[in-house]
């Protein structure tokens, strides 16, 4: 059976959608919510950090499921074997920061005790989050995250306008 010439419908919507998601999370993070003092006017900004974060957390799990039970477009070739390896060690990475965000994320709520912020409860923020342990890694992961958006993106616009093989076509709709 020949592999389809793009990924599956599905797919393209939660690739897209989770990439917008992802840089608007991130960005706000390391911009708006690092430089904000924890008062209560930085809790509904935190309230939308956190669901941005939950929705990007169920949209990888979600992702990675469709990916292991939808056929997928033969593998690509960016011209040698280690940029090959390369790409497929951030598509995995990529996923695996998604995820290492969420679980880190999930962790600085609990330990803060900043939950209820998700419907709208007022609760009293901690005096500095970097005194939870998750959040070392909330921090290191979302740099590591940028750096590998920005090798994505660069490795996308290699593939369009240098070897233009029409890669970005596979994650877009058509037939």
């Amino acid at each position: 059976m020949t592999p389809p010439k793009r990924y599956h419908p599905v797919l393209v919507v939660l690739h897209w959608l989770s990439a917008i998601l992802i840089l608007f999370t991130l960005l706000s993070g390391l911009s708006s919510l690092d430089d904000l003092p924890n008062t209560p006017e930085k809790a509904p900004l935190l309230a939308t950090h956190m669901t941005m974060g939950l929705l990007i957390f169920g949209l990888t799990v979600l992702r990675l499921v469709i990916r292991f039970v939808t056929r997928k477009p033969a593998p690509a070739t960016a011209g040698h074997p280690l940029l090959d390896k390369i790409g497929i060690a951030t598509h995995w990475l990529l996923y695996l920061g998604a995820l290492g965000m969420g679980i880190s994320g999930l962790g600085i709520a609990s330990q803060a005790g900043i939950f209820p912020l998700l419907s709208g409860e007022t609760v009293p923020l901690p005096a500095d989050f970097s005194i939870y342990p998750p959040r070392i890694g909330h921090g290191l992961v979302a740099r590591l995250l940028l750096a590998l958006i920005a090798l994505h993106i660069g490795a996308a616009l290699y593939h369009q306008f240098i070897r233009k093989d029409g890669l970005l076509g596979r994650m877009w709709f058509g037939k």
